[in-house]
């Protein structure tokens, strides 16, 4: 009696055919790739741009004199990016932010170098008028029901034509010293003398604990929850990477002057902003509201509360960025703050906010931004005339909108 053998082939290990762990690793990071292309796609192009403009402008783009001034030259946008990420996520648009800015610095010129106010009490009156400005305009949207759009371009005209009026179409200035050095100061030098900023290096370190610690954190927390996490080999090269990319970033900045005080400031708002964002309950609410209404409010979500909040939050943000610009130029101008807000807008949704609402993070908001930031200083450095420098922008905000829409049907098919 004959028997039948199975002529199927075994599998063969790992690393022994073309699926060996080399391709194996590849096809794990092309698959985690996809699954989160979003959160991912614009780190990899600042990434590449940065690359490119190294490469094009032999190395100047990196020069740490450079990367202090990058920082220094994009903060207030930075600033605005982050409230106009909440705005976006809440299903709304802010185009007065940059006359709101303007308007601030106009009031800090006033109170300071007209009427001789203290600069840290000038401060808190200026962070108090864009809080009541945000505010006004806030309860129009929230409790008045007008749209968002319309509100904020009657704020936009309105903070204009009221800066113009505080200054009297003149620029006024200088402010005072404790206040310039906010804006263009470095943290102080402590330590023993190194060829490095000691007290920059040990935030740099600080803060590479502080992204590893965080990121399996949240990786814990989403297997917990039975949610799609990325492969461990992934995951590791993804922490790798992150410690990588900010050691560089400590070192350059760390052979200059060191960390500029103004990049501590917006440190502070990421990982405050991000974590309200991921654990607060007004954090989720913002999601909600911009994700869903009507299921928000079915939900019980109080959603004109919500979006009041979010409105006046964007204008303490602009009344920082307004005295951060202010100081950095030393002068309040009836000019300052001209296309903020589309800076600002481009920067969200570069980072990954979606037209819809409901998507975003506070740290897409900061990689959009200097998205527009590398791009700017890159094309200052290779002598791109403005004409060209804005036809681009157009192009990669574009881009980056067009990508969202081709991502959203992919995943909905």
């Amino acid at each position: 009696m004959s028997t039948v053998t199975d002529k199927t082939p075994a599998a063969a290990p790992p690393g022994r055919n073309g699926t060996g762990s080399g391709d194996g690793l590849l096809r794990l990071m092309l698959d985690g790739m996809r699954r989160n292309m979003r959160q991912y796609g614009m780190l990899i192009a600042l990434g590449l741009i940065v690359v490119l403009f190294a490469v094009w402008t032999e190395g100047d783009l990196l020069l740490p004199r450079n990367v202090s001034n990058l920082v220094l030259q994009n903060s207030y946008i930075l600033i605005l990016a982050i409230g106009m990420m909440l705005v976006i996520i809440a299903g709304h648009i802010d185009l007065s932010v940059g006359s709101l800015t303007a308007f601030v610095g106009s009031m800090a010129a006033v109170f300071m170098v007209r009427n001789d106010l203290p600069w840290p009490v000038a401060v808190v009156l200026c962070l108090a008028v864009g809080a009541i400005a945000g505010a006004v305009q806030g309860w129009f949207i929230a409790y008045g029901g007008i749209p968002s759009f319309i509100v904020t371009l009657a704020g936009m005209l309105t903070f204009r034509g009221l800066t113009e009026i505080f200054l009297e179409g003149q620029t006024l200035g200088p402010f005072p010293r404790g206040l310039q050095k906010v804006a263009n100061g470095f943290m102080p030098e402590v330590g023993p003398e190194t060829n490095y900023h000691n007290l920059t290096l040990l935030l740099g370190l600080a803060l590479i604990a502080l992204v590893v610690l965080q990121e399996v954190r949240d990786r814990r927390r989403q297997k917990e929850f039975d949610l799609d996490v990325l492969p461990a080999k992934l995951f590791v090269l993804k922490l790798v990477a992150l410690a990588a990319a900010v050691l560089v970033v400590t070192l350059l900045l760390a052979s200059y002057k060191g960390a500029p005080i103004v990049l501590l400031i917006l440190g502070v708002l990421l990982v405050g902003f991000g974590y309200v964002m991921r654990n607060a309950v007004i954090g989720r609410h913002i999601y909600a509201i911009g994700g869903n209404l009507p299921a928000a409010k079915l939900s019980g979500v109080r959603d004109r509360k919500v979006t009041f909040l979010v409105f006046l939050n964007m204008g303490m943000l602009a009344a920082l960025a307004g005295l951060v610009f202010a100081a950095r130029f030393n002068a309040a101008s009836p000019k300052a703050g001209l296309n903020f807000e589309l800076e600002a807008i481009a920067a969200a949704f570069i980072g990954g906010a979606s037209m819809a609402g409901g998507v975003g993070t506070v740290l897409g908001a900061i990689i959009g931004g200097l998205v527009l930031g590398v791009l700017n200083n890159g094309m200052n450095l290779v002598g791109v005339g403005t004409d060209w420098q804005q036809v681009i922008k157009g192009l990669v905000l574009l881009a980056a909108v067009g990508f969202d829409v081709w991502n959203k049907r992919k995943v909905g098919s």
